[in-house]
């Protein structure tokens, strides 16, 4: 970390995150000029030695106990694990060791261990959403009564306030297992299955004998990242670490007063690309004491509906003005139009794998293939997509709430909400998980301007649309 955040009255500090590119390098032992090519494969080198260490930890301890050991935070001498899953893995005595024959320092080890740990704490809630289907579960899967929504609501931590729909679709995944086992799983971990390992670099969890990073000297903009990359595929010595630097362009939205984290490196389509963590000091959100808020509601055809309302003394509520409203027609009947592309190509490549049915075909297999690529172009374009627009929509609320002197959003939930009886199509255009990714982006920029988002509840908000906020 560069530097240390210094905090005036009445600010916070919030930690962000930001793409960068790594477009070359140069190696310090020998002043080589490394191409973006040659960075990627000795970055992707790396990579690989880590993923194969973070496999064998996962697939080690994938398992109940081991989970819920790392899960209650104590170790066996009762002293309280650190937040930081490699210190905690260690602390636990859960080693890995690279391959035979290869070399790497303890900082590439604490990279594997922190990965690993990540992964290991994040299914414990998924663990116990499973555990709490499993013990209620309903006489029809299909359709639980009040009762046994009751029934499952209490037996998951939490459960009360969860969305139905993360219910039901732990149900719909229990149910396609027993169809192709004949019995139910035992838990998450028989039901899914040890995680697939992404090519990550998790810098964070080194220190400055693996990996630094510090503003450079032409400017604020850019960065100057140090790191030990191997260079061979497998290191049989610590001579075959060399530090190479990297010079970052960071992006606009990085204040120049931010203080910047060691990156977590990927390798994608041939390119490193760099997730940016920086701290920068915001004003803080106010709990209480709100005169003025906007209001966002949800809509089919137009995606967002916003009005600011003010608060009296006398607790009357004025409307401000007429409002606004956010269209994305155009983008919407893309998103849709996409949607059910995906689904055909869905479906045929079910339809391929069922011709298949382990006989040997070569050209089915190749055709397979083929739509298994196009799947995931079409996947790629709808991500794209969706991002896009909830960055856009984001912008465009905080905006208004800006514009309207606004200290807090007030945005409907509609988490939960699951459109039946309008057909399928019309179910699906309702049902958009879109909203969930706007939701996040609009906390995101907000809080950069020190304005609360309140979610309210969606029960009776389109008739008492002025009252929910309060």
């Amino acid at each position: 970390m560069s530097g240390k955040l210094r905090l005036a009255v009445g600010e916070a500090s919030r930690t962000a995150c930001a793409r960068a590119v790594l477009r070359a390098g140069v190696d310090e032992a020998t002043g080589e000029v490394l191409s973006p090519a040659v960075l990627a494969r000795r970055v992707g080198w790396c990579a690989d030695l880590v993923a194969g260490m973070v496999a064998a930890l996962v697939g080690e301890h994938w398992n109940r106990v081991d989970v819920g050991v790392l899960a209650a935070g104590v170790d066996a001498g009762g002293r309280r694990l650190p937040s930081q899953a490699w210190m905690a893995l260690r602390r636990l005595g859960w080693a890995v060791t690279a391959p035979v024959g290869v070399r790497v320092n303890d900082r590439v080890v604490r990279m594997a261990q922190e990965q690993a740990g990540r992964a290991l704490r994040s299914v414990k809630w998924r663990a116990d959403v499973t555990a709490g289907v499993l013990a209620a579960w309903p006489a029809d899967p299909r359709k639980r009564t009040p009762a046994e929504w009751d029934h499952v609501r209490a037996s998951i931590p939490g459960g009360q306030h969860l969305p139905s729909n993360v219910i039901k679709g732990r149900t719909r995944q229990a149910v396609t297992f027993a169809k192709a086992n004949g019995r139910l799983p035992v838990d998450v971990f028989e039901l899914e299955g040890a995680p697939r390992i992404g090519r990550m670099l998790l810098l964070a969890a080194c220190d400055r004998q693996q990996a630094t990073i510090e503003r450079c000297d032409t400017g604020p903009a850019k960065a100057l990242l140090r790191l030990q990359l191997p260079t061979r595929p497998d290191p049989r010595g610590y001579r075959d670490w060399t530090w190479v630097e990297c010079r970052i362009s960071l992006p606009s939205t990085v204040p120049a007063s931010a203080v910047l984290h060691l990156p977590t490196l990927r390798v994608t389509d041939g390119t490193v690309r760099a997730d940016m963590a920086y701290t920068h000091a915001v004003p803080k959100a106010r709990a209480t004491g709100h005169s003025v808020a906007l209001g966002v509601d949800w809509g089919l055809n137009t995606l967002l509906s916003a009005g600011a309302l003010r608060l009296g003394k006398d607790g009357r509520i004025t409307a401000l003005g007429a409002g606004g409203q956010f269209r994305a027609a155009g983008v919407l009947a893309k998103q849709h139009r996409l949607r059910r592309h995906s689904e055909r190509l869905h479906a045929k490549a079910d339809q391929y794998a069922r011709l298949l049915g382990g006989r040997p075909d070569e050209q089915l297999r190749a055709k397979r293939e083929v739509l298994a690529g196009e799947i995931r172009h079409v996947s790629a374009r709808r991500q794209n997509l969706n991002d896009a627009l909830a960055w856009a929509a984001a912008r465009w609320t905080v905006d208004q709430a800006i514009a309207a002197r606004a200290t807090a959003i007030c945005l409907e939930d509609l988490r939960s909400m699951e459109a039946r009886g309008m057909g399928h199509s019309l179910n699906t255009r309702l049902s958009q998980q879109v909203r969930g990714r706007i939701s996040d982006r609009m906390r995101h920029l907000a809080a950069e301007h020190g304005i609360a988002v309140v979610t309210v509840p969606a029960r009776n908000t389109s008739k008492h649309q002025r009252k929910s906020w309060l």
